[in-house]
């Protein structure tokens, strides 16, 4: 069983074993991109959210997510070499940006389901 609330915004990804992930996530308010210049970024997958294990981590510092400015854009990359050492399961994550000023906003949570590589 899992829980929502109303405050944070749910998706789940699906992440290929062995393959390139690129997923690119738009942030608007009021139907505006909002601009993320000055902005860091952050995204752990652990087993469960209790988990003190972080399976992958993404951030603006490891080039794993790149934000677009005033397009509003978070991309998020992973490489081939990076999906295969996932082993294939469910992992929970959330994405939290960062100001310059130091409010984080957790802008998006959910599962993460990788799926099992079956070419080699």
């Amino acid at each position: 069983m899992s829980a929502s609330c109303d405050c944070c915004n749910t998706a789940d990804l699906c992440i290929a074993q062995g393959a390139t992930f690129s997923r690119v996530i738009r942030w608007k308010a009021d139907g505006d991109e909002v601009n993320l210049t000055g902005y860091t970024a952050r995204m752990q997958l652990r087993p469960t959210a209790a988990s003190a294990t972080t399976t992958l981590a993404l951030t603006t510092e490891n080039g794993r997510i790149t934000l677009g400015g005033t397009a509003g854009t978070i991309t998020l990359s992973i490489s081939a070499t990076d999906t295969a050492a996932i082993t294939a399961g469910r992992y929970v994550y959330d994405l939290e940006l960062v100001s310059a000023g130091g409010i984080v906003t957790r802008l998006l949570q959910g599962i993460v389901t990788v799926s099992a590589n079956v070419t080699r």
